[in-house]
């Protein structure tokens, strides 16, 4: 397969609304929309299509590591169509590839449906704020609302490190300097390191994976910098029982205490199928710092954080229970699918049966 036939694929992909591709050797490609995989009418590709397709979209300076490596990511650019995210894996000693499609433009929170209470995170000048939830959940998608939010009304420095780039901005109000780890910078340790000295105010870090990271992240939270990042957790407790395990058991009380100093709040999101059929809606739980639940870290009391946000949306706050049940009352997602998809269906089933008074957040 040459470059023509793999760009006829993406841009295929692409006027299809899928959000992933996935090829793999004596196999049709087969497309993600609205969260199905759909096998295309296609020939299948074999090994020599698929790696000439990598061959193709590699960028030069990966050529080397292509050779030895077993798993990598690298960018790949149709110019005026998409940009895309490719990772390459191996199975059965041959090279399979999964590729993300990132758009161009990028949506605002009315039109990725995000409650419009996460603006409030676009408003602080330092401190940790998490976007979390499974691989596919939209959390690129939600920071990059959040940071080109700034980038439109804020005269910050955002500086983005990421494996790889994902959306790329335009500077506006906002200045941005974006890297990517193994072509910009060697790592997120060195990429946040380094970034300090490059005057920013606002900081991404693509994707929280070690001890290592976690500590430059509140160093730079501490000095004065607004860090948002992402974690592959299901809540605002689970992130921040997840945080915490990147520790050994006597460092957590200590990590515990300055990370409630700096923790901002999180968003934690999943991606729904609409009752029309037609794509998906985030389902998201909302939690802002305050010095109740900031009391309630650092005395290691967090389920004492969700009874508190569950309470009538406590200072805006939002449980996924609450974002389901608003989902279903504005007709956006079916009854079934908000119960298939709560972590409390019985507290659910109660919301819609009439016993829910919180605030309205659609």
């Amino acid at each position: 397969m040459g470059e023509t036939s793999i760009n006829t694929l993406l841009k295929k992909a692409v006027e299809l609304k899928a959000s992933d591709i996935h090829c793999i050797s004596d196999d049709v490609p087969s497309f993600r929309i609205d969260g199905n995989i759909v096998k295309i009418k296609t020939k299948p590709m074999t090994e020599q299509d698929i790696n000439a397709a990598i061959e193709k979209m590699a960028p030069s300076s990966m050529r080397d590591t292509i050779s030895y490596s077993y798993d990598f990511d690298f960018p790949y650019e149709i110019e005026n169509l998409a940009r895309f995210r490719v990772n390459v894996a191996m199975s059965f000693g041959r090279r399979v590839m999964t590729i993300r499609i990132i758009p161009y433009n990028i949506a605002t929170f009315d039109i990725l449906n995000l409650p419009p209470m996460i603006e409030k995170f676009t408003h602080f000048d330092n401190g940790i704020v998490l976007v979390t939830g499974v691989a596919g959940s939209g959390k690129s998608t939600t920071i990059a609302a959040l940071l080109n939010h700034i980038n439109n009304n804020f005269r910050k420095h955002i500086i983005t490190i990421e494996d790889p780039i994902e959306y790329v901005y335009k500077s506006k109000k906002s200045i941005l300097t974006q890297r990517q780890i193994g072509i910009d910078t060697p790592n997120y340790i060195d990429g946040i390191k380094f970034a300090l000295r490059q005057d920013p105010n606002v900081i991404l870090i693509g994707e929280i994976r070690d001890k290592e990271t976690v500590e430059s992240a509140l160093h730079a939270a501490e000095t004065g910098h607004l860090i948002f990042a992402t974690l592959h957790t299901f809540n605002a407790v689970q992130t921040i029982n997840r945080i915490l395990s990147f520790f050994n058991p006597n460092e957590r009380e200590m990590i515990r205490s300055q990370f409630a100093e700096v923790f901002r709040g999180s968003i934690s999101q999943k991606l729904l199928p609409q009752a029309n059929g037609i794509g998906r809606i985030p389902a998201t739980e909302i939690l802002f710092s305050t010095p109740t639940i900031k009391d309630f870290m650092k005395k290691d009391e967090l389920e004492e954080i969700y009874k508190l946000v569950q309470k009538g949306g406590y200072d805006n706050m939002l449980t996924f229970n609450q974002s389901l049940y608003h989902l279903v009352k504005n007709h956006l997602i079916t009854e079934e699918v908000a119960l298939a998809h709560s972590d409390n269906e019985i507290e659910l089933k109660h919301y819609i049966g009439g016993v829910y008074s919180g605030s309205e957040v659609f």
